[in-house]
């Protein structure tokens, strides 16, 4: 996986690459104000901790999906012809709730810690948040990348995307499962609709219905060009988010069925500039 997002990584262009660190600094610089109010609250920590104690396994992987799937965003925003607009820090649900991107950054610095000693949260959790602290202040610069170069930087990134990739693989959730999900509502909305126009069409015929696209009349067509008439396609993107063609994928209001079609993008364009070299 590192091997792939170093690769699409080095297909940036100089000025993809400063918005990118500058992009991702200013992130790092958010969940470390976060990250660091959290753990001097007793208070905060407790109820944050204790939140995140209530969640069920598959809840708990949906949040690191959020979580997540902006990670994904940020890098394969320049490539996905089907994002118009930067991202941000909200999701395909909407902005994290504090609560939530809370809880999310407890549980990462939790795994993180026991990644790194075992034996470490083998006492009583009321103890935990300065066992937390201590190895938050003994790994400041490298957990945050304050202050760090643009390597640096780009080093937290992988680690992070690195890190929820492997929790979801564990949990069951990762990418490259077998999952019908419907097109999002917004993608479907930003479809063009043109005009058949005599052989200036990809095809000539409805594959879904198996008739033919009268010239003049108005049909749908999808970010890979294909086109369908707005009666057949429709229904078919209520259910999924593919093309009947060619099996594009769409975006989707589902955060693992997201996170799946991202993550294809990203292995293509890293997959491609590996076969370079």
């Amino acid at each position: 996986m590192e091997q792939i997002i170093i690769a699409a990584l080095s297909t940036l262009t100089p000025n993809q690459f400063s918005d990118l660190t500058q992009s991702l600094s200013s992130d790092f610089r958010l969940q470390h104000h976060r990250h660091c109010s959290l753990l001097l609250s007793p208070t905060r920590f407790s109820h944050t901790l204790y939140f995140l104690n209530s969640l069920t396994l598959h809840q708990k992987a949906s949040l690191i999906a959020r979580y997540f799937l902006t990670t994904l965003k940020k890098l394969t925003f320049v490539w996905d012809c089907t994002q118009h607009t930067p991202t941000t820090t909200t999701t395909v649900h909407g902005p994290m709730r504090l609560r939530d991107f809370d809880a999310v950054l407890l549980l990462m610095l939790l795994c993180e810690v026991s990644q790194h000693n075992s034996d470490a949260l083998e006492i009583s959790s009321t103890k935990w948040i300065d066992v937390l602290k201590h190895y938050t202040l003994n790994n400041m610069f490298t957990l945050w990348g304050i202050g760090a170069s643009s390597a640096t930087i780009l080093s937290k990134y992988i680690d992070i995307a690195t890190g929820c990739w492997r929790f979801l693989d564990a949990t069951g959730c990762g990418a490259n499962m077998e999952r019908e999900v419907s097109t999002s509502a917004a993608a479907v909305i930003s479809l063009p609709s043109v005009e058949v126009c005599g052989g200036g069409m990809s095809t000539s015929e409805c594959v879904i219905c198996m008739e033919e696209m009268n010239q003049g009349r108005d049909v749908c067509q999808l970010p890979c060009q294909h086109t369908f008439h707005w009666l057949c396609v429709l229904p078919w993107l209520k259910k999924r988010n593919t093309c009947p063609c060619c099996r594009f994928q769409l975006p989707t209001d589902d955060v693992f069925g997201e996170i799946e079609r991202l993550w294809g993008i990203l292995a293509k364009k890293g997959r491609g500039n590996l076969c370079d070299f």
